[in-house]
């Protein structure tokens, strides 16, 4: 095993640089409740239409965000939605 040997300026160096790289790599995995999905990515993940996703935002179903012409759902939102909409499972009965 082969030693390195540092100058406390290059070893401060070195732990500055690892702390980038660990915010760097924080601020990629970030939960997906700060996921945003488009509208199209909104429409394929609930298999639904444009008119039914119209609907649901007309109604306050789902919340969105919109900029422009451009309609953005967050993930938490969407999760809320399926959670609200969620049936538990029961047993048949013989």
């Amino acid at each position: 095993m082969e030693a390195v040997i540092l100058t406390k300026e290059q070893y401060q160096d070195l732990v500055v640089r690892m702390e980038e790289i660990k915010s760097a790599l924080t601020d990629k995995q970030k939960e997906p409740k700060d996921v945003f999905l488009d509208n199209q990515e909104f429409l394929q993940l609930m298999n639904i239409s444009k008119r039914t996703a119209q609907t649901w935002r007309d109604e306050g179903i789902i919340s969105f965000s919109q900029v422009g012409s451009k309609i953005y759902y967050r993930m938490s939102d969407v999760q809320k939605l399926l959670d609200g909409n969620y049936t538990q499972a029961f047993k048949k009965r013989k």
